[in-house]
């Protein structure tokens, strides 16, 4: 019994953790401890900036003369330094912007992609530098680059097509890194959202009939997101989903009893943190045309005729969509023990045999 009440108090413990994380997202509260630069961030913005002040220095005295340098045919050699100062200092104010400033911000998401704008941006930087240096001018580097991307767009139609999915999913923001959906055929927890695909972690699968790992990824281009629906399970204003329960029980037995039964246990896992959860968003729900009526507070209790002349007895509860098959495993366990506690009130399909 002792040990009952700790796997209990565990849960719930973890069932609070997940709605403080929600809440964060979405309701201003304490701020965590923001993430400190990391050394190697330090180390790099230091080789980078040296890097970028020692061919400055170069360029610089190539320009004026000071120092000569073998011609070339197209002259690149006389303006390579220049272009290699720009390139280490893209470099450079990239690591400083991650290091000291992204990476000071408290959503993962946010820092996940303003990284990934940051070293697009840098991208582009470094090759403008190389065309606009190395080829004599900045319009004719501007130009190049231009053409450069009209060839290679004409070309690879489809890894354009999911670069603006990429944009799409980070401004419209269908699904986030750490959100578990289902877009197409393919369900599971988002690892990676690249300029070009997104990486599943998948679960469930067909070879497993829980929602357990399967240990497999799933990597789709970005470009399906322009024309497939995507389910997100991880909405942040609401990162729970509504599951169920069926046992089959005679007619015989005592409704009220079993009724009272699969709520109280429904209701000790779902914890008073969650019920707050439901009241918040019925009353953001009462703003919206949706009847928020039908957003209920508690586990709801159903009974049905089931066509094997047996009453189908469900309940219905509230659980983060990454524990429902824990969740759904030890509430089956309990409510069971709790039945079979009383059988002269409550009579399974088996009882009927005997």
């Amino acid at each position: 019994m002792a040990r009952s009440h700790e796997v209990k108090a565990e849960r719930l413990r973890a069932q609070s953790e997940d709605v403080q994380k929600a809440l964060q997202q979405t309701t201003p509260g304490e701020a965590e401890p923001r993430p400190k630069a990391k050394k190697k961030d330090l180390l790099w913005l230091t080789v980078w900036g040296v890097f970028a002040a020692a061919f400055g220095v170069l360029a610089y005295l190539v320009g004026s003369g000071t120092l000569e340098v073998p011609g070339t045919r197209f002259g690149i050699l006389a303006r390579l330094p220049a272009a290699l100062a720009i390139i280490a200092a893209a470099l450079a104010v990239e690591r400083a912007v991650e290091g000291f400033a992204i990476q000071r911000l408290e959503s993962a998401v946010s820092r996940y992609n303003l990284t990934r704008i940051v070293r697009l941006v840098a991208g582009i930087a470094i090759v403008g530098a190389l065309g606009a240096y190395l080829l004599g001018n900045l319009y004719t580097g501007l130009v190049s680059l231009g053409v450069i991307s009209i060839v290679v767009g004409l070309a690879v139609q489809t890894p354009m097509t999911s670069f603006i999915g990429w944009l799409y999913i980070l401004v419209k923001e269908p699904y986030r890194v750490g959100d578990r959906i289902q877009i197409g055929d393919a369900t599971g927890d988002v690892i990676e959202v690249g300029y070009l695909d997104t990486t599943l972690w998948e679960f469930g699968g067909k070879y497993l009939s829980t929602d357990h790992p399967s240990g497999r990824i799933i990597k789709f281009p970005n470009s399906k997101v322009l024309n497939s629906t995507i389910y997100n399970y991880s909405w942040p204003l609401f990162p729970y989903i509504w599951n169920e329960i069926k046992f089959n029980i005679g007619y015989e037995s005592d409704i009220e009893f079993v009724g009272k039964v699969l709520k109280e246990v429904a209701e000790e896992a779902l914890g008073k943190e969650m019920l707050e959860r439901v009241r918040v968003f019925r009353e953001l729900l009462a703003k919206t045309p949706v009847d928020e009526l039908q957003v209920r507070e508690h586990p709801a209790v159903l009974f049905r005729f089931n066509e094997n002349t047996w009453l189908d007895a469900i309940v219905r509860y509230l659980v983060h969509p990454k524990s429902a098959g824990r969740v759904k495993t030890e509430l089956t366990k309990d409510i069971l023990a709790r039945l079979n506690q009383a059988p002269d009130r409550v009579l399974f399909p088996k009882s009927n045999s005997r």
